[in-house]
């Protein structure tokens, strides 16, 4: 297997970046290279997307899912809003199929059967739910992905066998009410100070200060250009995080309380009032033991790190928690990645993903034959 395979591939995700289910043009790229590449590819029925079987299928050896996320953020780069592969699924697409590439060289050395899985809208939370409604895990033993870290997690070169995501999820709701003259503000409850009295009591929420989380307001849109209106409706979003699923669940239902107790306060409506979250992971020994044992036959000790916990979310973790008896865990590449995930101007060592690609390829033939 060339590396220049996984720099043409990367290069071009990355310069044809797409929305999270709207990943037409990247689904086709992916499925067309996997064709002139010698594979099977199958496009999902409902959703973008597709995966590709590898391997062993016909004996008693266990199977292996390998997860690669395909969609992009849309966010502002000099000047421009545009979609932009700002957390690094350009680079894990390239090195899931680096490792099929590999494959695809020894033949004789996988005796395991894998599902490699290009997955949609990891960015909204729903793409792995939507996978599953495929019918593609079920046959499944274990389920592995990977993701790019930033340097403050994980230095160049290193590695860790797992990454410990909290859980993430968010609420988008209208404040209802009517505007006022700017002189008789005893006639409408202002969705500003509404807003305000919003944000103060998400600090009261207390769940176990013993696990991570937080609760704050990161969308607030209310008033024009008419100063001398006071707005009676404003439109907000709330990020919610903790570590656990546990904590996440008390942490919602603090902020739907808060909500509610709102709307008896003020003469505002609580209106269109979404709700996402991702789970947080629940990671399996056994898998990330696999992943630990092919850190050290490709990088050594010297590079390998304890699991990474992080207060980020990845829906990797749905897969996991819906199957609970799916071996799954997420490896962590350090990359020299700055100045952070999301930043419209990430940047990280390239080289690096030849040695995720490695990685991963070296995880397939370390799954345990029984």
């Amino acid at each position: 297997m060339s590396n220049s395979k996984i720099t043409e591939i990367f290069n071009h995700v990355h310069d044809n970046a797409e929305l999270s289910n709207e990943e037409y043009k990247t689904t086709e790229y992916i499925y067309n290279f996997l064709k002139s590449a010698g594979f099977e590819p199958v496009k999902f029925k409902n959703i973008t997307g597709l995966y590709c079987d590898v391997g062993n299928w016909s004996g008693d050896y266990p199977l292996i899912g390998m997860r690669a996320d395909i969609d992009a953020l849309y966010q502002e780069v000099d000047g421009k809003l545009q979609a932009n592969h700002s957390c690094g699924h350009d680079s894990h697409i390239s090195m899931v199929i680096g490792a099929m590439l590999k494959i695809k060289d020894h033949k004789a050395l996988v005796t395991r059967g894998v599902r490699f899985i290009f997955q949609p809208a990891e960015e909204v939370g729903t793409g792995a739910l939507d996978v599953l409604k495929e019918g593609v895990i079920e046959p499944l033993d274990y389920m592995f992905g990977i993701h790019v870290r930033p340097i403050e997690e994980a230095a160049d070169g290193y590695l860790s066998p797992s990454i410990e995501h909290g859980s993430a999820g968010s609420f988008e709701f209208k404040i209802v009410g009517n505007d006022a003259h700017g002189a008789r503000p005893h006639l409408n409850d202002n969705a500003i100070e509404v807003g305000a009295d919003i944000v103060n009591m998400l600090s009261k929420i207390h769940i176990n200060p013993m696990v991570p989380s937080s609760a704050k307001m990161t969308k607030f849109m209310a008033g024009s250009k008419s100063l001398n209106i006071i707005p009676g409706s404003a439109e907000c979003g709330i990020d919610v995080r903790a570590q656990t699923n546990e904590a996440m669940t008390e942490l919602k239902a603090g902020v739907r309380n808060i909500l509610s107790s709102i709307e008896e306060l003020y003469d505002v409506k609580i209106e269109d009032l979404k709700e996402s979250s991702i789970v947080a992971s629940e990671s399996n020994e056994e898998a990330i033991e696999v992943f630990r044992s092919a850190i050290l036959d490709t990088v050594g000790e010297d590079y390998l790190l304890d699991p990474i916990v992080t207060s980020g979310g990845d829906d990797f973790h749905n897969y996991t928690v819906q199957y609970p008896e799916l071996k799954g865990a997420m490896i962590g590449l350090g990359c020299d990645l700055t100045p952070g995930l999301h930043h419209p101007d990430m940047t990280f060592n390239r080289e690096r993903m030849f040695t995720g690609a490695e990685v991963l390829y070296q995880t397939i033939l370390n799954v345990p034959a029984e």
